[in-house]
């Protein structure tokens, strides 16, 4: 037995609950700092490529109000083109990714590490979506014969549209005359066929 003088050694005690979540939370902000990191940097950037798009951006005309310019906040910062094209970085931190969504998925239609590179993509892009808009406008067809206006050609077409109309009617009438014969021959022969004997013997009576 122990003597009541002797002293007990108390065990060391556990690592505290309160501990392990202080060390969660530094590790979460750490991870958050970087994230910030991440998120600041694309965002100057891309804040950098919209400068240097500037004149580009100011150029479009004012009547043009289906693109966007601009720098989106949250995790991966874009500078938006229009509505479904937009510039975005890389994993690296370093690369310039021109992207545009279509009916197949997501497509690249530049990409570099230098700023220029993909400055001059996004402003063909923009160049061919002002063309595009120009050419909708204006109606996108040009007359089959020159000096013509458009609303001579539609005035045009209503008399043929008419005469067309007018034959097709006659056609038509025609046409049902041509099946009435036709049934009535071959009302004709299935009478003549049914009949035939008796006509037969009628004639040898007389």
């Amino acid at each position: 037995m122990k003597d009541a003088g002797d002293k007990i050694t108390p065990v060391e005690p556990s690592r505290k609950l309160s501990d392990a979540i202080r060390d969660i939370k530094n590790a979460f902000a750490d991870r958050d700092d970087v994230v910030v990191d991440m998120r600041e940097a694309h965002r100057m950037r891309l804040e950098l490529l919209a400068s240097e798009l500037g004149p580009v951006f100011a150029d479009v005309p004012a009547d043009i109000d289906n693109f966007d310019f601009a720098v989106s906040s949250g995790l991966q910062p874009r500078l938006w083109i229009d509505a479904v094209s937009h510039v975005a970085m890389g994993r690296d931190r370093r690369t310039y990714r021109f992207l545009k969504d279509t009916r197949v998925g997501r497509v690249v239609l530049a990409e570099s590490i230098e700023m220029k590179a993909v400055a001059d993509a996004v402003t063909r892009y923009v160049a061919e979506r002002v063309v595009e808009r120009q050419r909708m406008m204006e109606g996108g067809i040009e007359s089959a014969f020159p000096g013509l206006h458009r609303a001579e050609v539609q005035e045009a077409e209503p008399p043929i549209q008419s005469e067309t109309r007018h034959n097709g009617g006659w056609t038509t009438f025609f046409a049902g005359l041509g099946l009435i014969a036709a049934g009535a021959i071959v009302g004709l022969a299935v009478s003549l066929a049914l009949f035939w004997d008796r006509i037969m013997q009628m004639k040898i009576s007389f």
